[in-house]
């Protein structure tokens, strides 16, 4: 009998050790069946649930259980961390490498960028997320090797590539030739951007604009607008070679200002040291001339994504030369441009300590005497009025910085700017071992007209009223002197960069020429195009003062060009014909000659016809007026702006500001405060007769520290008006009142 319920106890159990506790516990010394012990011991045991029956814990190699929370807000948190204290030296990077949240952020990115298409979260395949894990584990264990051309942790979703089937010839061309960064390889990447840039930029100075999340060359032409007015010798120079290239002990030591994570340093080093394969230009066999013959139209397949249209590859030819400069070192990809802006931080740490030295205020100056005095006294009404330089006025510099191209601004004599220029030589050489000479950082007046962005600063001399109030309180008029800066935008360049792309010959006589890039597509594709392209043109010049001038000569060139195609493709022989019958907008159709026929005119009413859109801003008159809104001097893009702000709301002592102001002003009506009462009352049962007295205190004598120790008391904050009881709360408060 005893063998019987031992066997099926067993069973029950299930489990290989409880097994081999039972078989202990019937054969022992401790037997509770036997004769001499009660029952109460069988139903212990039957009754004891065994500690081997717990819940299994999370694989930690199963992708789902590491997905704890959003990498938003993984990101948003070390924004905010960063933010907060920005001079800390950062220590622990790979806490971050090691969220697997980051990684799948990454992951979407770069898909978004492969295919096209975004992808949300629950739609990753479970293969992908474990070939993503692999990733992170191999870059974690120092196995990851950046360029890799055979071997992949994770490939991308467009290369159905049998790697292992490839025939040795195919090898060979795969490790031989110039190929596209990997998949893996820009995950990677973008995993380390996320974690650096915030790092760096709660570092970065204010002079810099390039390569940076917020600031564009628009904001550079604004700040140029609201700081550079009155500076009267300009250093334009071009380190630009410096981002061809640097020394990688000068990067590293560069990143070790402020991350000494060693993870993090050797990838990084790994990316910059790993040599990128190209191919040789002494390898490339000329291709033999293939007569052109009918190809059938392409189609696109479902996860390719789609070209850039036309007029935005048309935009990109206007790129500035400042602008077009993009720093691409070994294989850190879109790490490039953030470690040369950090490499190059030093440079604009020593601007702008140069700038403090250069501060020499003048009493006999009405503006700039003290470093803040432009804000203080300068004219809101006219901010970029200045009055003339002269021995009796303030001397002052100013330094901004785009990408590798810098503008300095001085206010002064030339020796000073001379002075400055030599000790700027130096500082290149011994710091990035740059040559720079004279030529190269030329000193120009701003009478010449300084280019920058493909925009020419020069001044204007203006002689305004001024008017004030002198002693004994008789206005006085009188004439003044001023410059005025004014940025232009230069017609010459925009000339330049449209014989670039094949839209006009000649220089004093531009003449527009057809863009057969676009023969092959209708009318109302081909003016949709080109309004999309001018529409950006007007926002590119949007800053500058000649703005309605040249969006004006953009617009003729665009619809001469379109003109001679449409006469080229439906044989009219000239524009003037072709502006007969499509109108001087090119909306009318042009194709058999229906854009004056009755019959049209009154299909387009009918809706049965397509109408064709005409082009924009072909009168001055159309377009819009140049943007002057006022600047900040302490501009700070909006992002910055929000992280700041929330940061500042979390402090204790913003709090403690906010309560004594609401204190002070008496903000707080007395019925909320009998409100806060019968709160108290209720939820924190604090006897009624010191509530009472409390609420005479409070209210009756008004006493600040009565009311601040009523308010720490309470659980007000957590919200009087949303409770549900609020038909009781009322009879309370009565009764209250009563009191």
């Amino acid at each position: 009998m005893h063998r019987r319920i031992s066997l099926l106890t067993a069973r029950i159990l299930g489990n290989s050790k409880v097994n081999i506790c039972a078989y202990s516990v019937f054969h022992s010394q401790y037997n509770p069946f036997r004769s001499r012990n009660n029952g109460l011991g069988v139903f212990r045991f039957l009754s004891f649930s065994p500690m081997y029956h717990r819940t299994p814990q999370a694989d930690p190699n199963d992708p789902s259980n590491l997905l704890k929370e959003d990498g938003a807000s993984v990101c948003s948190q070390m924004w905010i961390e960063n933010f907060r204290e920005p001079d800390r030296i950062v220590t622990n990077l790979s806490s971050y490498l090691r969220r697997f949240e980051l990684w799948v952020l990454a992951y979407k990115k770069v898909y978004a960028d492969e295919t096209g298409s975004y992808m949300p979260k629950s739609a990753i395949q479970r293969s992908a997320m474990e070939d993503l894990l692999a990733l992170r584990n191999a870059v974690l264990d120092n196995r990851f090797k950046w360029g890799a051309r055979l071997d992949f942790f994770i490939k991308s979703p467009k290369d159905k590539t049998d790697y292992q089937a490839l025939s040795k010839r195919k090898i060979k061309a795969l490790l031989t030739t110039t190929q596209p960064t990997p998949f893996q390889d820009r995950i990677v990447q973008e995993v380390l951007l996320m974690i650096l840039e915030p790092i760096y930029e709660s570092r970065f100075s204010q002079k810099s604009f390039a390569f940076r999340p917020g600031r564009n060359a628009h904001t550079v032409l604004r700040v140029i607008r609201r700081s550079f007015a009155g500076y009267l010798w300009y250093i334009k120079g071009d380190l630009s070679t410096i981002l061809d290239g640097v020394k990688v002990g000068f990067i590293i030591g560069s990143l070790m200002r402020d991350v000494r994570d060693k993870r993090v340093i050797d990838l990084i080093m790994s990316a910059i040291v790993t040599p990128v394969i190209t191919t040789r230009i002494e390898d490339e066999k000329p291709k033999k001339k293939i007569k052109r013959k009918y190809q059938k139209k392409r189609v696109l397949a479902e996860d390719e994504p789609k070209p850039d249209p036309y007029w935005l590859e048309t935009f990109f030819g206007f790129a500035p030369e400042e602008a077009d400069k993009v720093p691409k070192w070994g294989h850190c990809g879109i790490l490039s441009p953030l470690l040369a802006n950090i490499c190059l931080d030093e440079l604009d740490r020593w601007m702008e300590t140069k700038i403090k030295e250069f501060y020499k205020p003048s009493k006999n100056d009405i503006i700039w005497n003290t470093p803040e005095g432009e804000q203080e006294h300068g004219n809101t009404s006219w901010p970029e009025f200045v009055p003339t330089s002269g021995p009796d006025k303030t001397r002052r510099m100013d330094y901004i910085r785009y990408g590798g191209h810098i503008l300095i601004g001085v206010r002064g004599p030339r020796a000073d700017a001379a002075t400055l220029r030599k000790q700027l030589i130096e500082f290149c050489d011994q710091k990035y071992t740059l040559k720079l000479n004279n030529e190269t950082l030329p000193i120009e007046h701003i009478t010449k007209g300084i280019m920058f962005l493909d925009h020419v600063l020069c001044r204007r001399v203006v002689y305004p009223t001024l008017r004030y109030t002198a002693t004994g309180g008789k206005i006085i008029s009188e004439k003044g002197v001023g410059t005025l800066l004014s940025v232009t935008a230069s017609l010459k360049q925009c000339i330049k960069q449209f014989r670039k792309l094949n839209f006009l010959k000649g220089d004093r006589d531009p003449d527009p020429q057809p863009c057969f890039r676009m023969f092959h597509a209708n009318q109302a594709h081909s003016n949709a195009q080109m309004n999309k392209f001018l529409s950006t043109m007007v926002e590119w010049y949007r800053f500058a003062d000649n703005r309605k001038k040249v969006v004006n000569f953009c617009s003729y060139i665009i619809r001469g060009s379109l003109a001679k195609l449409y006469a080229a493709k439906y044989k009219l022989r000239s524009r003037a014909k072709v502006y007969k019958i499509g109108s001087r907008n090119l909306s009318r159709p042009l194709k058999e000659r229906k854009g004056q026929s009755p019959e049209y005119h009154n299909l387009l009413r009918m809706g049965l016809v397509e109408s064709i859109d005409g082009l924009q801003y072909t009168r001055m008159s159309l377009v819009p007026e140049t943007d002057y809104s006022p600047f900040p001097s302490n501009w700070r893009p909006d992002h910055e702006k929000v992280l700041m702000e929330y940061i500042r709301l979390n402090d204790s002592k913003t709090l403690e500001e906010q309560r004594s102001c609401i204190h002070e002003q008496g903000l707080v009506s007395p019925q909320d405060y009998i409100s806060m009462l019968v709160w108290n009352y209720k939820k924190n049962s604090i006897p009624l007769d010191q509530l009472s007295l409390l609420k005479q205190e409070c209210i009756h004598n008004n006493s600040p520290k009565n009311e601040e120790k009523l308010l720490l008391s309470s659980g007000f904050k957590k919200g009087y008006g949303d409770s549900k009881e609020n038909d009781e709360d009322e009879k309370d408060v009565l009764h209250l009142a009563q009191l």
